[in-house]
């Protein structure tokens, strides 16, 4: 006999994730099914920031640029572990807007939502300011402003995890081959990399597969929409860092394409992204060596220190499924519209499918979609989503408040002080990761040695253990 669930969720990115944590949460019986790893394909690829969009504003996006900074708030208190504040400069150039109406625009950026956790923009001299010394002498004025970098991957696995520790079934390594609607719910067979199958019975379908949306939606559930995807690709790549301060930049080129150059796992410099029209198999993306040569072609035009395609030590590349608004008339693929649509057909089996979305709104997005179809299939429950911490967040108790993130440092030398024994990098490795389960990851542990063996990967026997134990392995 078939297991029965209320929701069956396909795709473990980002916000079949949060989908399914939201649903969980709100006492629907989950399963999720994911064809490889979770946040295997966009929303581990992405430029990592949770950020309000600035360069929407030229798009006149103002609601979409209001929801997510509203949103970076709320992600920076539920998870403060894992997201972190970051001060943006953008050096002036010469054919930019000019410096009035980017200053205007930082002022929207600044007021279109309320700012309890960031601080606002202002304008800097280059030449005084340490983000001065890496650029060209030719850059003389700049802006900073701010917003938040967040380790995506790990985003999409506590969504996981905390769905799973409230009651929710995440199947990882696991396709969606066929589905089939009967009167009041939906069949569907699910196979794991290793062949076998299980067929599952639930009542509502949600279609959270990112770039195979729609095919998955005319070819296996078998159904229609109004909406369609514009394919675009994102590649980065890693490059030794190029200065050595705690600032990120952002550049604007001619061609109006958005660049930012990051601090990225301390020794490094991450560079991108090149936001170009794709037609391939999303399963098969890669960066061309046209995309390399145009990031490295940009940094040389502001940096001092020259890189080339041989300087990149990593690159990575995702296909983002934006949602096509040709009506708009917009003709490049940068300015295409990151806002998400839901679509609901609604009947005794619904099924909602999930168009576009960013990394920023992915909760905003989870919630609408469980609105959408909990009343559907009975449930009433409230939202609860903005006002619970992901696991290991709550640093400063289990209400999320401003206090956790401002007050991470101090947790941090708390915790080193407990574990003195315990190398500082590692000690903020494990904290950025883990948040207050380190102390489940370190109970019992008075030196390093009690770690055990340390793998090819820098991985102690210990955390592999508690992966297996307490996550997915």
């Amino acid at each position: 006999m078939e297991q029965a669930y209320d929701i069956l969720v396909i795709g473990g990115g980002i916000n079949g994730a949060g989908i399914a944590r939201d649903a969980s949460g709100r006492g629907l019986s989950v399963v999720l099914c994911e064809k490889d790893a979770l946040a295997a394909h966009t929303s581990s690829a992405s430029t990592k920031l949770i950020h309000g969009g600035l360069r929407y504003l030229e798009q006149y996006e103002f609601a979409l640029v209001r929801k997510a900074l509203i949103e970076r708030e709320v992600l920076m208190r539920i998870a403060p572990h894992i997201i972190h504040p970051l001060r943006f400069v953008m050096p002036h150039d010469q054919g930019q807007r000019p410096a009035w109406l980017i200053r205007l625009g930082l002022f929207l950026y600044d007021h279109l939502a309320r700012r309890a956790l960031l601080p606002g923009s202002a304008g800097i001299d280059l030449r005084q300011h340490p983000t001065g010394r890496p650029l060209k002498p030719g850059f003389v004025k700049g802006f900073a402003y701010s917003d938040a970098w967040v380790d995506d991957t790990r985003l999409v696995e506590l969504n996981a995890l905390d769905a799973k520790e409230r009651g929710a079934t995440v199947l990882t390594h696991t396709r969606c081959i066929a589905v089939t609607r009967h009167t009041d719910h939906w069949l569907a067979v699910l196979q794991s990399s290793d062949g076998q199958q299980q067929t599952v019975r639930a009542n509502a379908l949600v279609n959270a597969t990112g770039p195979w949306a729609a095919q998955f939606l005319h070819d296996t559930v078998h159904g229609r929409s109004s909406k369609s995807l514009r394919l675009v690709k994102g590649s980065h790549i890693v490059v030794r860092k190029l200065f050595d301060h705690d600032y990120a930049y952002i550049f604007q080129n001619s061609d109006g394409r958005i660049v930012f150059a990051i601090p990225y796992q301390h020794d490094y410099t991450l560079v991108g992204t090149t936001d170009v029209e794709y037609r391939g198999d999303p399963d098969h993306v890669a960066i061309t060596p046209e995309e390399t040569d145009y990031l490295c072609t940009l940094i040389n035009r502001y940096f001092t220190r020259t890189i080339s395609p041989a300087d990149v030590v990593h690159s990575f590349s995702g296909v983002r499924p934006l949602v096509n608004d040709d009506d708009h008339q917009r003709t490049t693929a940068a300015a295409v519209t990151r806002d998400y649509k839901l679509e609901l057909e609604k009947s005794a089996a619904p099924v909602l499918t999930v168009f576009g979305g960013k990394l920023t709104t992915y909760r905003k997005l989870a919630e609408e979609a469980v609105d959408l179809l909990a009343p559907l299939l009975g449930n009433n429950h409230a939202r609860w989503t903005a006002h619970a911490c992901l696991p290991g967040g709550d640093l400063a108790g289990e209400t999320p408040s401003n206090a956790a993130v401002t007050g991470f440092d101090q947790y941090r030398e708390r915790t080193q002080a407990r574990y003195s024994w315990l190398p500082p990098a590692l000690l903020e490795t494990y904290l950025h990761r883990y948040g207050t389960r380190i102390h489940c990851l370190l109970a019992g542990k008075n030196s390093l040695g009690d770690l055990g063996e340390k793998s090819g990967a820098g991985v102690y026997e210990a955390e592999r253990t508690f992966r297996q134990r307490y996550e997915f392995g």
